[in-house]
């Protein structure tokens, strides 16, 4: 029986993961995968397949069919969400001809709530939870590239543990994907999101690369103030994150190129809508709800926010 895959967003994150999968299963009948896109990335990608550029090698990728029209797709066995986290309503309501009962979503966008939202949003469908860890983006129209050898991908469910999961898991596998099913994603993702909204959230702050984040006394002070911080929301929140799971964090920014920098930091760089409400804000709202002071992440939210209104 043929499996439909539909990567939603060809960004670093799609791009990466879903170019992978359809450079594996190209010459395979019983594996589709779709890329949904827009714009000018989308007629490159029809006109001359997706060009990714990984530490392996560049390969110029050809899915089933690339398309803005969903309805073309059909009904997908998976769906691979990775917009921004500001376009998630959108993006539900565009893929809803895509959605069979047997659909399983995948949302793989930066944040803690993603999952809950699509859930509310779609009470029949199941909605799976998922993080990765990945430094890549789009270098021009239809060209994506991944920075460093990290690209690693975790999904879960928290209200079941199906075979479908394991499945999945060795479909991804096949694919050369470093990819896991994980028992207890809630805590997967709630490290992952120490690691993403501290790094966008202080590259965005003080307009510096991960690595420049590191060799200046005042900035590393801050990182090692924000993830204290964190750590605190996240324990009333009933995650058990511990320093530990901070300096491992700091670990991480060490090994990445240095240059390189939060997909937020760049779209402040851009003057683009940023995910600071759900990279930041997010946990400011958090602090508040449980009384916890958490001085630092509030002044970094308030001075992003006002940056925005510029």
């Amino acid at each position: 029986m043929k499996t439909k895959i539909a990567i939603v967003g060809l960004g670093g994150v799609g791009g990466y993961f879903g170019g992978m999968l359809a450079k594996h299963f190209s010459n395979n009948p019983e594996v589709e995968i779709y890329f949904v896109a827009r714009g000018e990335h989308l007629r490159k990608i029809k006109e001359n397949g997706l060009k990714l550029i990984t530490e392996i090698g560049t390969f110029q990728i050809y899915p089933k069919l690339a398309t803005d029209k969903v309805d073309e797709i059909g009904t997908a066995d998976y769906i691979i969400m990775t917009p921004k986290s500001y376009d998630l309503d959108a993006t539900v309501e565009q893929m809803k001809p895509m959605i069979g009962p047997d659909t399983v979503i995948l949302p793989l966008l930066n944040g803690i709530d993603n999952s809950e939202r699509i859930r509310v949003l779609l009470p029949e469908t199941e909605v799976w939870d998922g993080c990765c860890y990945i430094v890549a983006k789009i270098n021009e129209p239809g060209v994506v590239e991944n920075s460093g050898s990290v690209h690693r991908l975790v999904f879960g469910n928290q209200n079941q543990n199906s075979e479908r999961l394991v499945s999945f898991e060795k479909l991804l596998k096949a694919a050369g994907l470093e990819a896991d099913f994980h028992s207890d994603i809630l805590t997967a993702i709630w490290k992952k999101f120490l690691f993403i909204s501290s790094s966008a959230s202080l590259t965005s702050y003080f307009d510096v690369t991960y690595g420049a984040l590191l060799i200046d006394e005042l900035r590393k002070k801050t990182l090692i103030d924000i993830l204290n911080e964190f750590l605190l929301v996240a324990n009333a929140e009933g995650i058990a994150l511990h320093r530990s799971d901070a300096e491992k964090l700091i670990h991480q920014i060490e090994s990445l190129p240095f240059e390189t920098t939060t997909s937020m930091h760049r779209d402040f760089i851009a003057g683009k809508n940023t995910e600071v409400h759900s990279l930041t804000g997010i946990v400011v709202k958090l602090g508040k709800k449980h009384g916890i002071a958490i001085p630092t992440y509030e002044k970094v939210y308030n001075s992003l926010t006002e940056r925005m209104k510029k």
